[in-house]
Formats: C-alpha cells, structure tokens, sequence
C-alpha cells in the first residue's frame, strides 16, 4: 500500500468521526447530553482528585515496608518531625509540590516507584543502602533545579528574622540565600534522612 493511499485512508477515517461527533442524537436531546456531559465531567474529576489527595498523605507513602522501614524511621528523630511548635512536616510536603500542575509532573515522575517496587529494586536493607546515594542525588537534582520549592513552601527567605539567627546562619542565608546564587538544598542536605556516604559529593 502506497503512502498517498494511507494518508487518504487516515483522512476519510478521520472525516467519517469528525461527522459522527457532529451529527445530533437520534435518541436524546442536545440539552440532556449536555447535563450528561457535565455531570460526568463532574464524576470523573471528583475521582480524579480524591484518588491523588488519597496517594498524597504520610499514610500511602509509609505504606510500603520499604519506606516505612527506613526513610520513615529516620524522618521520626528530626524536628521536621517533632517540636515544640507541633507544625510537622509529612511526606508529600517535602517531595510534592503543591502547585497543582506541578504536582501531577512530579506524581508522573514517581509512577516510576511502582515500577521498582514490582520488581523489588530495594525490597532489603542492604540494597536500599546500595541505591541510597542514587536516591539522594535524585532528589537533591529535583530541589536545586525547582529552587527548593517544596522548602519555601514554610520557609521563605523574605520572612527570616535573621536577627534570632546565629551569626553564622544568618550570614551565610543572607549571603547566598538572599542573593539567589544557592538555594536551600546547596546547604541542607540530610535535614530528615541520614545521609548516604557523601564521599566526592559538593558540601554546601
């Protein structure tokens, strides 16, 4: 079959749906697949958004023994975790934007996970502490090139009283913060996780 013939064959498809979808109900009204439209429209985006508010929360996350058993555990010792303000931060405020597109880019991104977990990438210890390093650099690359968003979320420079700050902070933050040229992840790697052995990787 020739090229041309293809192309004629796709367009007089194409022409054939494109008049289907024109065409009026034989059966209803344009008035009722209106509200049928809606309401389905409604349906659907209602699901839509419950299933990923449902796969938002510290209780999916944890759900899998392989964070739970781990990063979780580590997460419960830091004062993201526990303070004497009770504001605690979970999972999803730290590795999910809340902006709404690009939260769905960054669900697409983690439907990888699904992928590692079926095929047990690091269902042990041993091989989570192997792929420990990979994991963090990921997620360190993500942070620097969303300017550490997710952080800034809480954290914003603008609202930093750097006067109850040591002296040391409050330099380096309006130093490289304020000015733009480092971000918050350039300095605070392992601020909830242990660190992988860091060994050839940049310091802040």
């Amino acid at each position: 079959m020739s090229v041309r013939t293809r192309v004629a064959r796709i367009r007089y498809h194409a022409l054939g749906l494109w008049r289907t979808l024109r065409s009026p109900s034989r059966y209803y009204s344009l008035g009722f697949l209106t509200v049928a439209g809606f309401v389905a429209g409604v349906m659907f985006w209602g699901g839509f958004n419950t299933a990923l508010e449902a796969t938002n929360t510290e209780q999916f996350c944890t759900s899998c023994h392989e964070m739970r058993d781990n990063v979780f555990q580590e997460l419960k010792s830091t004062i993201h975790y526990s303070n004497r303000s009770g504001v605690r931060a979970t999972c999803p405020d730290c590795h999910v934007p809340h902006n709404w597109t690009d939260k769905i880019a960054r669900k697409m991104q983690a439907s990888k996970e699904v992928w590692g977990k079926i095929f047990g990438t690091i269902n042990t210890r041993e091989k989570f502490l192997d792929e420990r390093l990979v994991l963090a650099t990921h997620e360190w690359a993500r942070l620097k090139a969303n300017d550490s968003l997710e952080c800034r979320n809480c954290h914003e420079f603008d609202s930093m009283d750097l006067t109850r700050q040591s002296p040391r902070a409050a330099q380096i933050h309006k130093l490289w913060l304020g000015s733009g040229q480092k971000t918050c992840i350039d300095c605070h790697k392992g601020i909830a996780h242990k660190l992988p052995d860091m060994t050839g990787v940049p310091q802040g």
